[in-house]
């Protein structure tokens, strides 16, 4: 059993909580470019030009992509073979060191009514998972929440059809409009319950954009998701245009004989996420 140190996990989310908030991922920054070459919109051109100087500045001059920071989304794969002695507590203590010390907005009040701030951006939102090995894989994904109220979960049954599937995404798209900042990542789970599933849907945001699902079937659901998102026109922070969405990702997993939950969990122009192996 590897025995894995109190302080090197609130140092590691400390360090993810600051790098996934100022520096975008590779991937969202080719396809912001490509996006500028792809839009026929001149407004949206226009504004897509904005969104990379945005993020190259906020790189250079070490400040936040976006003014709303986010709540700490936080998967952690333990191995089985590893352990760590209050790991809860070591990834809200680095939550608490790398907003406060990255001078990030803290954005998260205590109790849902009451709305309280508790003033570090604790707690994180944690989800944990058993893997095999002895390390631990974290992933820091802060989610703002003009993107995050824009997602939605629909129970459907399993006569709905593949068509189905991509008139739902693209209705929750339409009715989102320009609130989720477009140009969009739409993560969408296929699957589980009905909690499940918007899990799924958080996980799928998290990958590469570059890279498909590895089924075929839903590989092609993606890109016919993806085709039909950027034929409504929404465009760039919804000022019209072909680029609604840079990618759409796809996870999936086993349900119920009488269930087809999906969940739509939409991904502004900076779905932000960074990690680290310990």
């Amino acid at each position: 059993m590897r025995e894995l140190a109190y302080e090197a996990v609130v140092e590691a989310v400390c360090d993810l909580c600051i790098e996934a908030n100022r520096i975008l991922p590779s991937d969202l920054k080719t396809r912001l470019q490509h996006a500028c070459d792809e839009e026929e919109s001149p407004l949206g051109r226009q504004v897509l030009g904005d969104l990379v100087r945005n993020y190259e500045m906020a790189e250079q001059m070490c400040l936040p992509i976006c003014q709303d920071t986010g709540m700490a989304v936080v998967f952690a794969d333990i191995g089985e073979d590893v352990h760590v002695q209050g790991l809860t507590e070591a990834v809200n203590e680095g939550v608490r060191r790398g907003y406060l010390e990255g001078l990030l907005r803290c954005s998260i009040v205590g109790d849902p009514l009451r709305r309280i701030n508790t003033g570090d951006n604790t707690p994180a939102m944690l989800h944990l998972r058993i893997v095999p090995g002895d390390r631990l894989s974290l992933t820091v994904a802060p989610k703002g929440a003009g993107s995050e109220n824009m997602s939605a979960i629909r129970m459907m049954t399993p006569a709905a059809g593949e068509e189905d599937l991509v008139r739902v995404v693209t209705e929750i798209a339409v009715q989102a409009g320009s609130n989720p900042c477009p140009p969009l990542v739409i993560g969408v789970g296929i699957g589980g319950n009905f909690e499940g599933c918007a899990l799924l849907a958080k996980r799928a945001l998290c990958r590469d954009t570059s890279l498909r699902n590895p089924d075929p079937l839903y590989a092609q659901l993606e890109a016919r998701m993806l085709e039909a998102v950027n034929r409504t026109g929404i465009g760039p922070q919804g000022f019209g245009g072909r680029v609604t969405a840079l990618a759409v990702n796809i996870e999936t997993g086993p349900t119920h004989i009488a269930s087809l939950p999906v969940a739509v969990n939409m991904g502004c122009h900076v779905t932000r996420h960074a990690q680290r192996v310990l």
